[in-house]
């Protein structure tokens, strides 16, 4: 196809695409048919025409062996030319109007022709008789020659008639089928019209909102179908990123306004005030909204899946973690997977994003726990399950999911989830990156009763050379 050509068809719409494409396959079609049914009831009549003449030539063999031909040959008008040839090729007896002089066939060719059985289409006017005629020959006694003649005019007349059906009614019923192909096409592109359409108005109005679903149970449901799970996923995805705006908004408020506050009243009072206090106020609430933004960036980076996966021993980082807790208000203790085990459990994984999930568990484990907190990793089933536990007051089972949620707090005496190690007030972020960073790795967090306290259990795939 030439590049002219090709880039006009990729500009026509898929309507007419597959209008033209099904009409150029009909009109080929329409004329194989055409030629094909010409072709047939040619060879349908002129096998008509030879059976009718070798007939009339079987009958004037058969008087001829019986010594009963008459002179001239007995035949119908107008329907057969015969000439009996005797065995030196001289006409010895015609019917009505025949030639006596000239043979339609020299003796030679009339004995071929008897004897191979084969038809012959000869030039008429030439023998005296009009158009073109159709001959055949049978032998008969005394080595005489019957030939027969009929006339191709009936076949020509037929033929004649069939091509000016044709020439009308193929383009006739050619149109009709391209109009019907356009429209059934129509038809069947108008759910896409519908989608096209619902599409465009949510694209106009920046809400998501379900498209139109056909009955038909075809492929355009199907693509209806998935395209609404998608928008819906959009939805969903929408309103989260409008309600992490909005938390994010109000937990910046809170510090930016007491940094503001505090220097205002520093300004407006210079003399009466102690600026270390201040310092150590305002820069108390500027830690605060550096950790905000450093976990806001954390969570976006997990978010996309920016991790440097390589393999990780994660009860050795288990261990290592729980040293640094070796002054905290309640002992931690790090138990390996069985007594006097020392097999590595390692997992693909982001060592400084893995510290920072045992991180948040084990802060909030201290901060919560009455005497206690224990972090333990062991092999399940081709699992790396990590165990952090305290014995503090726990959480309600229905509120097990809801603390996963950024910026979620609850109303209990865990109601600082989410708070960093110091106790100062957290944003509520803090059990939302462990579970991010487990879906990073492809893993999973979960919260359970510890009888009495919290067990918070992380499953991550292990790796092959685990």
């Amino acid at each position: 196809m030439a590049p002219g050509v090709a880039g006009w068809w990729r500009r026509r719409s898929l309507r007419a695409r597959l209008t033209l494409a099904t009409s150029a396959g009909l009109a080929v079609a329409l004329a194989l048919a055409a030629v094909l049914l010409v072709n047939a009831l040619r060879a349908s009549l002129i096998r008509g025409l030879d059976l009718s003449a070798r007939q009339g030539a079987v009958e004037v063999a058969a008087l001829i062996d019986q010594n009963r031909l008459p002179s001239p040959v007995p035949v119908a008008p107008g329907t057969l030319t015969i000439q009996v040839l005797d065995a030196s090729g001289r006409i010895t007896n015609v019917s009505p109007g025949a030639d006596r002089l000239v043979p339609i066939l020299p003796p030679a060719q009339a004995e071929a022709a008897a004897r191979s059985g084969q038809a012959r289409t000869l030039a008429g006017p030439p023998l005296g008789m009009p158009s073109l005629i159709r001959v055949v020959a049978v032998g008969a006694a005394g080595h005489h020659v019957v030939i027969a003649a009929v006339s191709y005019a009936e076949v020509r007349d037929s033929l004649a008639t069939l091509v000016r059906v044709l020439a009308i009614g193929t383009p006739l019923l050619f149109g009709l089928l391209a109009l019907a192909t356009w429209l059934l096409t129509g038809y069947t592109l108008r759910p896409i019209a519908e989608l096209r359409r619902g599409a465009a108005e949510v694209t106009a109005t920046g809400v998501p909102r379900d498209l139109p679903v056909p009955p038909a149970r075809d492929e355009v449901r199907s693509l209806a179908v998935t395209l609404n799970d998608m928008l819906s996923r959009l939805a969903d995805a929408q309103q989260r990123q409008r309600d992490l705006v909005s938390d994010t908004a109000h937990e910046l408020r809170s510090p930016i306004a007491s940094i503001r506050a505090q220097l205002e009243v520093a300004l407006d009072h210079p003399d009466g005030l102690d600026w270390a206090e201040t310092a150590r106020d305002v820069h108390a609430d500027t830690l605060r909204l550096a950790r905000l933004t450093e976990d806001l960036l954390l969570l976006a980076r997990l978010d996309e899946h920016h991790l440097r996966l390589k393999p990780t021993d994660l009860a050795a980082l288990c261990e290592s973690v729980a040293a640094r807790y070796a002054t905290a208000r309640v002992p931690v203790r790090a138990e390996a997977a069985a007594p006097g085990s020392t097999k590595p459990c390692v997992v693909a994984g982001d060592q400084d994003a893995l510290a920072r999930l045992l991180v948040n568990l084990l802060d909030n484990a201290v901060r919560h726990a009455a005497s206690r907190a224990c972090v333990s990793v062991r092999e399940d089933g081709g699992w790396a399950v990590l165990t952090v536990t305290d014995d503090g007051p726990g959480i309600p089972p229905e509120d097990a999911e809801r603390v996963f949620r950024r910026f979620a707090r609850l109303d209990d005496a865990r109601a600082r989830a989410g708070e960093d190690s110091t106790g100062e007030e957290g944003a509520g972020l803090g059990l939302a990156i462990v579970r991010s960073t487990a879906e990073a790795h492809g893993g999973t967090v979960s919260l359970g009763d510890a009888g009495p306290g919290l067990r918070a259990v992380v499953r991550l795939p292990l790796t092959s050379s685990s």
